[in-house]
């Protein structure tokens, strides 16, 4: 998710083939567990191709949330590039999103039978919520969100069939179920609120609760889902990450990476709080967002909300 208003942009269509760029490796230590660091796609700045969040698909494909151009696209193993979804642009524009200014495609997930979820905000009633895309389908918006809301961050409990946002302007959680309905205010707090940028950003659900980080906070927070479905105490489980957006769990452990979007970093954050920048802009990062698993390969979106140079996809080697 931006930490600054975009400039204006035009087109939807997705640029020419992906372009293989080799950025300085770093080298693995304990600390740092990322090794052959590439970019491995471009994107068109002027296009709208900011991509602010990733799934994958299981034979290899990646899905993205091309997030100003209002796109859903795909990124096939032999580099070609398709347009799933294009959303329908909000009649003012988008210049009413709170925080913001402009409309844009946020979280991202995709469920088992290939349904792709994603959020849109617009700072309109008619079309900022969760959005569901079957194979094949057209894209349809289930949950209805106001239009002074910023859902960001997206997770799905695969276990009972909930998604859990964060929202960036409200101080809240929401919940909402998969077959789509109302959301619910799952959890609100101070620890979620915006100061100055944007409040509750980053989410996953993980090992029984709703993580969520705070980018004016620079905190990562653990809220425990309880046995009946509501929201347990609200748990600090790191600080100090400054421009904190989005992040993943490496397998079934704690340990976190996180793409710090206005320091231009990917820290690896431990179990018990102490964290270590493992890329830099050196390594091709312009203002990640977020970032992606699958076995040894870690996928980091930038998004150059501030630099507006290179959007760009970086693949790495966890060690």
């Amino acid at each position: 998710m931006p930490l600054s208003r975009a400039a204006k942009l035009i087109g939807t269509a997705l640029s020419a083939a992906a372009l293989a760029q080799t950025v300085p490796a770093v080298a693995a230590t304990p600390s740092n567990p990322f090794t052959k660091v590439r970019i491995a796609a471009h994107f068109d700045l002027a296009a709208g191709q900011q991509p602010e969040n990733i799934a994958l698909e299981p034979h290899g494909a990646i899905d993205l949330n091309q997030a100003v151009a209002h796109q859903v696209a795909r990124l096939h193993p032999d580099g070609r590039r398709e347009v799933l979804a294009t959303l329908p642009a909000p009649a003012d524009g988008g210049v009413h999103t709170p925080l913001l200014g402009f409309a844009l495609l946020t979280g991202l997930v995709r469920a088992d039978d290939g349904t792709l979820y994603f959020l849109y905000v617009t700072g309109t009633s008619d079309l900022t919520g969760l959005w569901r895309l079957k194979p094949g389908g057209t894209p349809k918006r289930i949950t209805p969100l106001s239009a002074d809301s910023v859902p960001n961050g997206l997770g799905l409990d695969r276990a009972t069939g909930e998604f859990y946002s964060a929202d960036s302007a409200l101080s809240t959680v929401w919940r909402m179920p998969i077959g789509g309905g109302a959301a619910t205010a799952w959890a609100t707090g101070p620890e979620l609120a915006p100061h100055g940028t944007l409040g509750a950003n980053g989410l996953k659900v993980h090992q029984g609760a709703v993580w969520v980080t705070n980018t004016s906070l620079g905190t990562i927070i653990r809220i425990p889902i309880r046995r009946n479905g509501s929201a347990g105490a609200f748990q600090t489980k790191a600080t100090g990450l400054d421009g904190i957006d989005d992040f993943q769990f490496i397998g079934h452990s704690d340990r976190i990476i996180a793409a710090l979007d206005s320091q231009n970093e990917v820290a690896i954050i431990e179990p018990d709080g102490n964290q270590t920048i493992a890329l830099t802009g050196k390594d091709g990062l312009e203002n990640p967002t977020s970032i992606a698993i699958r076995g040894h390969t870690v996928y980091i979106t930038s998004a150059t909300w501030a630099l507006r140079k290179d959007p760009n996809l970086i693949i790495a080697h966890l060690r």
